[in-house]
């Protein structure tokens, strides 16, 4: 299938530099499926998803992608894409099936397969050690909210930088933390179904702590790595001018773009626009206020949208609300996320403002639309229309200077979307999940010509 470039984005490969990375990003839980097969123990998400009305139509990520089974394919179609980085998350109870005691060998033998076939392919792989799949007997102990989860949280990163750190270079501790704490252990729409602040707060704290105290093992264990951590981050806007839509903006943005990367550039918790937060020193030892810190090589920020906030008595705690997109009337993805590409320009240009982050790159960036199979192909205009949009803004960050040096596209194929089960597709790929068929949408084969001039 040959695609043309809309008149509008003229753009180039050589436009965005020598030494732009270009990948995509995948997880564990999402594609991989093979839940229990060689050994694999249950996880919060295969515990989550056997809940009755948490997931959409009950779906789960048993078979998922069957990436388990399927990674020499996926491997061979992203090295016929041009793709030369891989982004993918390893499972902890796959390696560690009850999270801190007895190895899986043949979980170690899969990634070892993976990590290799990368290797074979020219893809060098970017590992991810925590997307959201907690152990499911770690969480039976408490999970995030037991100050226990740094020690097995180190003896799992030290596992795996021992196994793969010969091969792999490139590494990020956590995934979006703010979600998994957020969803998971305030909202509970995410696993593991928790609500409430005295689960979200020793959770946050747990998770920022974690985050540094990844990084120092990695460190230690491979000395030449590349190390850095992932956050979601979206630009807020007032919905009006008024004082009070403003405050709440701010309240906002400091809880979902602020909270874990000021804590590891020794800023601290953002307290004075959320006071709740003052409550995680309840959660405070001893030295706590310097074991947040750690000198990531880069930071990896994950953006798709902008949120509008506006003031909100009935909000506990930061007295805001976020006005969902299809009540705005503007345009949208399946995930009702508005399409607003200047937001990715203004969160790299947000970051940049920080002093001590030495690199930045967008770790993850995509859409959800409706893709239908017609004739044996998926033309999927609006994700491909979204893509060019966003990468306009990223390379006009470039130009003006400001520091990102790669761009992760979330994501390869279709997956396993968590509470959205199956009906949103991100994927450059279309997966049936009836019968497992890979179909390269309209959107990969852009990218396949986009990257091919890659040396």
């Amino acid at each position: 299938m040959n695609i043309d470039l809309p008149t509008s984005f003229n753009l180039k490969l050589e436009d965005f530099g020598d030494h732009f990375v270009w990948g995509v990003s995948t997880a564990a839980y999402q594609t991989e499926g093979a839940h229990d097969d060689d050994g694999k123990g249950p996880s919060i998400w295969d515990a989550f998803t056997l809940k009755k009305r948490t997931i959409y139509k009950n779906q789960h990520g048993e078979i998922a992608c069957d990436f388990y089974n399927k990674f020499k394919e996926d491997i061979l179609l992203m090295k016929s894409m041009n793709i030369k980085n891989f982004r993918f998350s390893l499972s902890w109870s796959r390696l560690i099936p009850d999270g801190l005691g007895a190895i899986n060998p043949k979980g170690i033998d899969f990634y070892n397969q993976v990590i290799d076939f990368c290797i074979e392919c020219d893809i060098t792989p970017w590992v991810t050690l925590y997307h959201w799949d907690l152990p499911l007997a770690l969480e039976q102990q408490g999970g995030w909210t037991n100050r226990t989860i740094l020690d097995w949280f180190e003896n799992y990163v030290k596992l795996c930088a021992q196994q793969f750190g010969d091969r792999v270079k490139h590494w990020m501790v956590l995934n979006e933390p703010m979600v998994f704490t957020g969803a998971g252990y305030f909202l509970g729409v995410h696993a593991p179904g928790k609500k409430r602040l005295k689960n979200f707060l020793p959770a946050v704290h747990h998770a920022v702590l974690c985050q540094a105290l990844g990084g120092r093992v990695l460190r230690h264990f491979i000395p030449d790595s590349i190390i850095g951590t992932t956050f979601s981050c979206s630009q807020i806007t007032p919905y009006s001018n008024s004082t009070k839509d403003i405050l709440a903006a701010k309240k906002a943005d400091a809880l979902l773009n602020r909270l874990f990367i000021e804590p590891a550039l020794g800023l601290g918790y953002p307290t004075d626009d959320v006071p709740v937060l003052k409550r995680i020193e309840n959660y405070f030892i001893s030295g706590d206020d310097q074991l947040p810190l750690f000198d990531f090589d880069f930071i990896g920020i994950q953006n798709y949208t902008r949120e509008v906030v506006k003031h909100s008595c009935y909000v506990p705690y930061i007295s805001a609300k976020i006005i969902k997109a299809s009540k705005r009337n503007v345009k949208t993805t399946l995930m009702d996320w508005e399409v607003y590409p200047s937001s990715i320009y203004e969160m790299i240009k947000r970051f940049n403002s920080y002093s001590g982050i030495k690199k930045i790159i967008i770790t993850e960036n995509g859409a959800a639309f409706t893709d239908v199979v017609e004739n044996g192909s998926v033309h999927d205009q609006e994700r491909l229309d979204y893509l060019q949009a966003y990468l306009k803004q990223v390379h006009k960050a470039k130009l003006e200077g400001l520091n990102v040096d790669g761009y992760f596209a979330w994501t390869f194929t279709d997956n396993f979307e968590w509470a959205e089960g199956y009906r949103p597709r991100f994927g450059l790929v279309y997966i049936d999940f009836a019968t497992q068929k890979r179909i390269v949408k309209s959107s990969g084969e852009w990218l396949r010509g986009f990257l091919k001039d890659q040396t």
